[in-house]
């Protein structure tokens, strides 16, 4: 395979909106010892890159600057001590930074084998969604079988996995999003109901249900304490952004009364370690079960690469159902 000295990027020209989104040429990155440098077919986007983009999300000191946390393409080449890939192999890979560009470097534990059968487009939507749902739902929240679990946000593309990954063990599943169209769409990928924020009350709604065991939130703000509300005695909160704001005035009483949990995580900051964990888990519980078609992506878009800007116009529109791809190769 033939590797290029400059490849074709997307940078963040200054902090700001979309429109700082700018196609620039850059050097290509060379693989260290455990790493694999990918020749990207699609990337996939995420809040986490608008947040860099305005510059409230600082890249790892060892990251590449360029915004991208996932991608799907084919191995070009391998790093010192990687044995498990080879060059030309299809990877589905979580990336530190970079994924905005031609090739991009990742440890090579970050990185899974395309699904049996699955385009490069739908393999680029897997990763940060996947890491994120697995590590908050499963390993530190404690999902179980018969629980019931509030996802918010169900269209995006945080909860259209949560769901299906929650669904497909067994949990009973619920959810809010802000239009009929979304909320049908939540409920076809197996919630019990879903709930449209904007006419119902989710605290009520979930309490005639017997309260959630669990509530996976991305809001924040005014969601916090309301989250606590529509909690069953023992349950956990799990935080996971805050579209909302951080910072709230919450009474603890309830906490300590109600026996609640409150918990969550980031993916970025996590050790390669810690990644790596994630990879193989999901490797073991998960991606045979994407092969069959049972779970999936759901894709709302794709933008080609140097239209960026308006793919991050889409996605803070809050209309997409799903996840937005960038088309690169």
């Amino acid at each position: 395979m033939q590797i290029p000295a400059q490849m074709t990027v997307v940078e963040i020209s200054q902090y700001g909106g979309p429109e700082v989104l700018k196609p620039a040429t850059a050097p290509v990155p060379q693989p260290g010892p455990g790493q694999i440098l990918i020749r990207i077919a699609y990337a996939g986007l995420n809040r986490p890159d608008a947040l860099q983009r305005a510059g409230n999300y600082a890249p790892p000191p060892d990251a590449s600057l360029l915004p991208g946390l996932e991608a799907a393409g084919h191995v070009a080449a391998i790093g010192a001590g990687v044995t498990h890939w080879a060059v030309g192999d299809a990877v589905s890979a979580l990336l530190p930074g970079g994924g905005y560009a031609e090739y991009a470097v990742t440890d090579a534990e970050h990185a899974l084998s395309v699904p049996e059968g699955m385009g490069m487009d739908r393999a680029a939507a897997l990763c940060e969604t996947f890491f994120t749902v697995w590590t908050n739902v499963f390993m530190r929240g404690g999902l179980k079988a018969g629980e019931k679990f509030l996802v918010h946000g169900g269209s995006s593309g945080i909860g259209t996995i949560a769901i299906q990954l929650a669904a497909l063990r067994g949990a009973r599943v619920f959810a809010t999003a802000g239009s009929a169209d979304k909320c049908k769409a939540c409920t076809d990928l197996g919630a019990e109901a879903a709930f449209n924020y904007r006419d119902t009350d989710f605290v009520q709604a979930m309490k005639e249900h017997g309260g959630a065991d669990m509530i996976l939130d991305m809001v924040g703000g005014s969601y916090i304490p309301r989250n606590l509300d529509a909690l069953a005695n023992d349950g956990r909160l799990v935080q996971i952004a805050f579209l909302q704001g951080s910072t709230v005035e919450l009474d603890m009483t309830q906490v300590m009364t109600r026996r609640l949990t409150i918990t969550g995580s980031t993916l970025r900051p996590q050790s390669q370690a810690a990644k790596a964990a994630i990879a193989r888990a999901l490797e073991a519980e998960v991606w045979s079960h994407l092969a069959t078609g049972r779970i999936g992506p759901i894709m709302d878009s794709q933008f080609p690469l140097v239209d960026a800007a308006r793919a991050h116009e889409r996605m803070e529109s809050s209309v997409h159902i799903g996840k937005i791809v960038l088309k690169v190769a």
